[in-house]
């Protein structure tokens, strides 16, 4: 498997917080529910693609060596994360098992900042894990603090039928969780009305 030549994998990528996009790769195709990470190779596609949004640095080979145990970890992350998304967006209460398989996420690889000098002072993320497995226990943390956070108040789901996509509202009317499904709601609104009104 080599990076360059994964093909897409998980779901559309639509800018939101790292803890969502992971979620979100659970999706729909014409409200037909779809697994974005069926494999291992849509796994290291997704982490390849979300690779510049993460603070832990994945090289080629850290993507190109992804595991079924990655892929387990990843799919119950994924799965816990749009578990307590839809209890937060329905205000019910988070169910302390999946608070509890959230944080042992979290926690998996430790991370630290280091001081770099070369070639000027930066730092840099370092980790005691498996790249691939900081890069997941980061978009763990990502997640807590999301759901333990100001943004919990924002996080919704979208409103058009059959999607199962979750977002951050950022416009107090935002409805949808991109203006690809706002358009095929508003479309399927005007078709209904006309339908109505010709009598079909």
């Amino acid at each position: 498997m080599e990076v360059a030549h994964l093909a897409g994998g998980g779901a559309p990528l639509l800018g939101e917080p790292p803890a969502i996009e992971l979620g979100n790769t659970t999706y729909a195709v014409r409200g037909r529910p779809q697994d974005g990470l069926r494999s291992v190779e849509h796994l290291a596609a997704w982490l390849r693609d979300m690779r510049p949004r993460l603070a832990v640095g994945l090289a080629d080979a850290d993507i190109e060596g992804v595991t079924e145990a990655d892929l387990r970890l990843a799919r119950e992350l994924r799965d816990t994360i749009r578990s307590l998304a839809a209890a937060t967006v329905d205000g019910g209460a988070l169910d302390p098992d999946l608070v509890a398989t959230l944080n042992r996420h979290a926690g998996h690889a430790p991370r630290w900042r280091e001081l770099r000098t070369t070639p000027e002072p930066h730092t840099t993320e370092r980790t005691a894990g498996r790249p691939v497995a900081a890069a997941l226990a980061e978009v763990a943390e990502n997640a807590v603090d999301l759901l333990g956070g100001p943004l919990r108040d924002r996080l919704r789901a979208c409103q058009r039928t059959g999607c199962l996509l979750y977002f951050i509202r950022d416009a107090s009317r935002r409805e949808w969780c991109s203006a690809g499904c706002g358009n095929r709601a508003r479309a399927a609104r005007h078709y209904a009305k006309v339908r109505r009104g010709s009598g079909g």
